[in-house]
């Protein structure tokens, strides 16, 4: 087992354990502060399977195949049962039967326990519910989804097909909450803040219209216009490489706006939070405070 010092978020504070995906596989214990990491490969790929399916019945013969793929070994039941057993051992809070073994497979209860994945869900859907009537506020809650990625989600344990699925689309996730990051910083008018980060997704991600067409905006809003027809035509032409295709309707749109000098690519007016908007982050801090509450007992 090996241990590392984690400063645990202020959402699990209390003695809440929570399991996180987003970046290495980590089990934070809420009691010590300490970040419980399994020890091996396997150890690792085996836990964040049964977190990714809390509170579902895996079957022997579908973990076997996450652990080993075309390859298990002779005693392959026998070896994950030694695996679950070493995991039973590794896991926080005496008295809390995490993982249970039952005639059809295995299930991983999470009880009070939380996980990263689901505080990044929550606080994506927040925020781009938001992005229209509060950017400000929508910046905020969307930051806070970021902040919990800590690398590539499962970058350790991702070449069984659960967690190689469950990557990929975490990773979507990011890179949607990302766009309604960006979206909402140009509502707020801070395109010249945004540039530098938009294109390094652009190099990151050079088959992401979507990070072209908020760079185009964020370029010309800051009297770039010169430059904004550039990042179009970087985006045609990798993906006419890559690809084959001409950008799609939205991108050319975009061009076609940048080129004419479109009134409707001026800054928006910023304006003062109206009452809905108060009203819906008083909602979001007391939905936070009843996890928090119940996270306690």
């Amino acid at each position: 087992m090996t241990v590392i010092d984690l400063a645990a978020p202020a959402a699990v504070r209390g003695g809440v354990t929570e399991f996180r995906l987003l970046g290495a596989v980590v089990v934070h214990d809420g009691e010590t502060g300490a970040g419980i990491v399994p020890p091996g490969p396997k150890q690792r790929a085996l836990l964040a399977t049964l977190v990714i399916h809390a509170g579902e019945v895996l079957s022997v013969d579908r973990l076997v195949d996450e652990l080993w793929g075309d390859r298990p070994p002779a005693n392959a039941p026998n070896a994950l049962q030694a695996h679950v057993a070493r995991l039973r051992r590794l896991l926080p809070a005496p008295g809390h039967e995490w993982i249970s073994t039952l005639p059809s497979g295995y299930l991983l209860a999470l009880g009070h326990a939380s996980t990263d994945v689901a505080r990044f869900v929550r606080l994506s859907g927040q925020g781009r519910a938001a992005v229209p009537e509060d950017p400000q506020y929508a910046t905020e809650l969307l930051g806070r989804a970021l902040s919990l990625w800590q690398g590539p989600a499962l970058q350790d344990c991702r070449r069984g097909p659960i967690c190689s699925a469950e990557a990929d689309r975490l990773e979507e996730q990011r890179l949607i909450t990302l766009e309604a990051l960006y979206e909402a910083s140009l509502s707020c008018g801070r395109y010249a803040e945004i540039v530098s980060g938009l294109e390094r997704l652009t190099a990151d991600h050079p088959l992401h219209e979507r990070f072209y067409d908020l760079l185009m905006v964020a370029l010309y809003r800051g009297g770039r216009q010169a430059e904004a027809l550039g990042v179009y035509e970087r985006a045609r032409r990798n993906l006419i490489t890559v690809l084959g295709v001409e950008p799609g309707p939205a991108l050319c749109a975009r061009m076609e706006a940048v080129l004419n000098q479109s009134p409707a690519l001026s800054a928006p007016r910023p304006r003062n939070r109206d009452l809905a908007a108060e009203v819906a982050q008083l909602r979001a801090l007391i939905e936070q405070l009843v996890l928090d509450q119940k996270g306690l007992r």
